[in-house]
């Protein structure tokens, strides 16, 4: 077994156990990069959808549940009534299911308070779920794109907690500017077709063999696809959700007895 010690450990800012026993659950969900925001009213609409809607006992959100989060502070502030309207539908649907939560690039400086209003379960990066007689390694999968070297350094620095201290000391609509500055540079690498690094999958395999989990589930990367690894491993990518785009992209990944990938029918009328 290869200590875990000596590979590379993703950091969190919350605090969670590394395990989850899902042995009482018969049909988990697992779901990604939905990028909530008010732009992107489509996907808002069928994500609430959803939540009103899936038959699963269990959902874990792996990451990138919102486009940006600049601190569990803008629950308070009166212009920000999209924040709490989505953390309504989370509580909402923790009253029927267990819902889980790991951080992402996106939004990783959820913390507490979130978890508390929402409902929310938090999750460190990675967590291993016991699913019946499998163990399944969860991760958002930013930190194990070797290839993406500045994205990596970057990392780094913001989940250092000197920067995130200083940054949260910000006032609240400055962070909401940077954080508007933040999604444009992302809207114009989108349209210039700007390319990522995939998960490496030799540290995806070193972190299975370690956890002794024979499935990788994450997502990050917004390429849906199932990979094998050596030794009978898998690696399920999780899809992106965009409503806002024709065709729709709007998929679930869920376990209940067997792994099969859901698109969801969007019920909204999409102008784009």
């Amino acid at each position: 077994m290869i200590p875990l010690s000596s590979l590379p450990q993703p950091a969190s800012t919350l605090t969670a156990p590394s395990a989850v026993d899902a042995r009482a659950w018969s049909c988990i969900d697992f779901i990604s990069d939905l990028h909530l925001c008010e732009q992107q009213s489509h996907t808002v609409e069928a994500w609430r959808h959803y939540l009103d809607t899936t038959p699963a006992q269990a959902l874990f959100i792996l990451g990138d549940l919102f486009e940006v989060w600049v601190g569990d502070d803008v629950l308070d502030d009166p212009a920000s009534a999209f924040e709490r309207t989505c953390v309504d539908a989370l509580r909402r649907a923790s009253e029927r299911m267990a819902v889980h939560f790991m951080c992402g690039n996106r939004d990783f400086l959820a913390g507490q308070t979130l978890m508390q209003r929402s409902g929310m379960q938090a999750l460190n990066d990675p967590t291993v779920l016991q699913l019946n007689s499998q163990r399944v390694l969860l991760s958002h999968g930013d930190a194990w794109c070797l290839g993406d070297h500045d994205y990596l350094a970057f990392r780094a620095e913001v989940r250092s907690p000197a920067w995130q201290q200083a940054f949260l000391a910000r006032p609240l609509p400055e962070r909401l500017a940077l954080a508007r500055e933040m999604r444009s540079a992302s809207e114009s690498r989108k349209r210039n077709h700007a390319v990522y690094a995939d998960v490496d999958e030799a540290l995806a395999s070193q972190w299975l063999t370690a956890c002794e989990s024979q499935v990788l589930v994450h997502g990050h990367t917004h390429r849906p696809a199932t990979h094998p690894l050596p030794s009978g491993m898998t690696r399920w990518v999780l899809s992106d959700w965009d409503a806002d785009v024709t065709p729709a992209r709007l998929q679930v990944l869920r376990w209940q007895g067997e792994w099969q990938r859901r698109d969801l029918p969007f019920h909204g009328h999409n102008t784009r």
